[in-house]
């Protein structure tokens, strides 16, 4: 699909090789907190989801795909979630793997062609995210694509024994 290839990267479904990809970022504890994920995954569980990753955006809601670069090389995660049809909106999430591989551009590259993809092809009005206050490359990521902060929840999440506030950042397809 030309509206999931950059000039960098490209965005892709899941595939059942992805396997050991997602179980490693679903049970990375070190970044839990930005789903609020408390438990590991089973490798069973992440099996059955890769299964089910085919089914349409519209019936579960979601839509997960793989980041890889020109190479096939696969870098991370982008996510919509809590797509809501009747309001044109979805949340976005992303995630690059290996720190080795973050402030190179490919999360720009990559947010920029969801975003696109949503507008497009979804018909969605507007995009948003929630993004912790201290999580500064986030920030400057959606800032960047033009997300705007419309909002701060205070003490919104739990996390190493504190409360954290968390910002709502908002794109509105002009």
């Amino acid at each position: 699909m030309k509206t999931l290839n950059g000039k960098y990267i490209k965005l892709r479904a899941l595939e059942p090789e992805d396997l050991e990809f997602v179980l490693e970022i679903e049970n990375n504890e070190s970044i839990w907190h930005l789903s609020n994920t408390q438990t590991p995954f089973s490798r069973f569980v992440i099996k059955q989801y890769l299964e089910n990753a085919h089914k349409d955006i519209f019936e579960v809601k979601q839509l997960r795909l793989m980041i890889c670069d020109i190479n096939e090389t696969s870098l991370g995660l982008i996510d919509i979630f809590d797509f809501d049809f009747k309001n044109k909106r979805a949340g976005v999430g992303i995630v690059i793997k290996d720190v080795k591989n973050r402030g190179k551009g490919f999360g720009d590259e990559a947010l920029q062609l969801l975003v696109n993809y949503s507008f497009t092809h979804l018909g969605l009005h507007q995009l948003y995210c929630n993004i912790s206050e201290d999580n500064q490359a986030s920030i400057q990521l959606f800032s960047k694509i033009g997300f705007k902060k419309i909002g701060l929840k205070k003490d919104w999440n739990f996390n190493n024994g504190t409360f954290n506030n968390e910002y709502l950042f908002q794109l509105i397809k002009q």
